[in-house]
This record gives C-alpha cells, structure tokens and sequence, in this order.
C-alpha cells in the first residue's frame, strides 16, 4: 500500500467543503448543513481508504470569516495552530487542499491562502485548488482558464487543482470526482513538513520581521500593519488582535 496522506482542507465557510469530502470518499461520511455557524472555529478529521492508499483530511475553517469580529479570529488562529501541531505528532503535512467558489477571485481568497500556506505552512507544503459551485458551467474546465490569470495576479498559484460540483445528483458529478481523484494521485505524500516547535506566534512574528524587541506602541503598529496590510484583516478586528498579541487586555 502507497503512503498514507495528511490533507488540511480549507476555505470559508459555505464553500463546501464538506461536499467535498464526499467527493473524495464516494460516499456520504461529512455532513453538510446549512448553518455556517456549526463548524466555525473548528476543525475535524476524516479518515478513509481511497484506492491503495488512506487518506486523512482535516477539515478546518478559513481565517476570513466577515462577522466573527476579534473573539473569532483569535480562537481560528489557535485553532490552525493546534491542528498543524496536531499533524506534526502524525508525521507532518503532505498538502493543502484550498477550496474556493467558483465566482470570482476576492482579497478573502488572497487571504485565506497567505495564512495558511505562507504563515501556518511557511510556503513548504503543495498547495492545490478546489473550485466548487461550477453547477451552471457547461465545460467545468473552463472556469480555470478564465480565472487562472487573475489568480496569479493575486500572487495565488497551485500545484495542481479539480473543477468539480459537489452536487451527487448533478450529471458533472462523477466528472468531478474523475477530475479531484486525478489531482490527489499526483501527491504521493513523499515531503512531508513539520511546524518549529517554538510556536506559530514566532513563527508569525519572524517571517515579517517583527521578531525583534520594539517598544509596545511601535510593535502594536506594526503588528496591526502586517494583519491589515498583508492578511486583508479590518483595521479595528486588527488592533483588538495586535493587544491581544502583545499580551494585553
């Protein structure tokens, strides 16, 4: 049997990812729901065979949901924090699978992939793309060609991606699951990376320069410019979390 796989599954909230769990699997083992609230700030793994290999899959929240305020980003970052800590006690991380709607490209996107692929996973990890919601599109395909320019734009580029429709009554149903089988066999799961046991706010801290001593006005600013500057973060959900940061109230 081939190595196994560790997968993190993200995006926002909505875009299905569950849907897409059931597209890997074959079967229904994710419940989806209509209430965005009911996974938020959490994450859960699935574990399952698919051909010769198993595959685990975490399935956590995006870091840009529009409402959750301060109180929300907080415990959605510790969350990310504990789940790569997590994969590293299971060998590490073989790939980000990142799931966006297929409408078009926005900063939460941007977003969302600045903080997992280059702050979480220190750019180490293959990142591939999921484009759910592709019902009305008469050749799925064709979505990619249309937004794989304005992807790059955005500095967003992946190791692979699938078209799909998470839809099992939908006739591109099984022309997805062709198209998302096809993208996990080109990861074999050989490269596996571990996070720093020093911590994710280090980590966070040194990749933007912010690591050395500042005095607290100074490093509040800056650490406020790199979250509204860099990660899209509302200015004021930003100083909330930049105290917080610094250990304040």
């Amino acid at each position: 049997m081939s190595p196994s796989l560790n997968i993190i599954l993200f995006g926002e909230t909505g875009v299905g990812k569950s849907s897409v769990i059931n597209l890997i699997a074959g079967r229904h083992i994710a419940q989806t729901s209509p209430d965005v609230q009911g996974c938020t700030m959490s994450f859960k793994p699935y574990t399952f065979p698919v051909n010769d290999r198993i595959l685990h899959i975490w399935d956590t929240v995006g870091l840009e949901e529009p409402e959750m305020g301060v109180n929300g980003y907080l415990p959605a970052i510790e969350q990310a924090c504990e789940l790569i800590h997590h994969l590293t006690s299971q060998g590490g991380v073989d790939l980000l699978l990142f799931c966006i709607r297929g409408n078009r490209v926005t900063a939460t996107t941007q977003s969302n992939y600045r903080l997992f692929y280059e702050v979480l996973c220190k750019s180490s990890v293959p990142i591939a793309l999921v484009i759910t919601h592709l019902e009305r599109e008469a050749d799925m395909e064709k979505w990619w060609e249309r937004n794989v320019e304005s992807l790059e734009k955005y500095g967003i580029k992946a190791a692979g991606h699938a078209c799909v429709t998470g839809l099992p009554t939908h006739s591109k149903y099984r022309e997805s699951q062709h198209n998302i089988a096809r993208l996990l066999e080109g990861h074999r799961g050989d490269g596996r990376f571990n996070m720093p046991a020093e911590g994710w706010l280090v980590e966070f801290l040194r990749m933007f320069g912010l690591f050395a001593p500042l005095k607290k006005e100074s490093k509040r600013k800056d650490i406020m410019k790199v979250l509204t500057k860099r990660c899209k973060l509302d200015p004021k959900v930003a100083e909330e979390l930049a105290v917080k940061l610094e250990g304040g109230a």
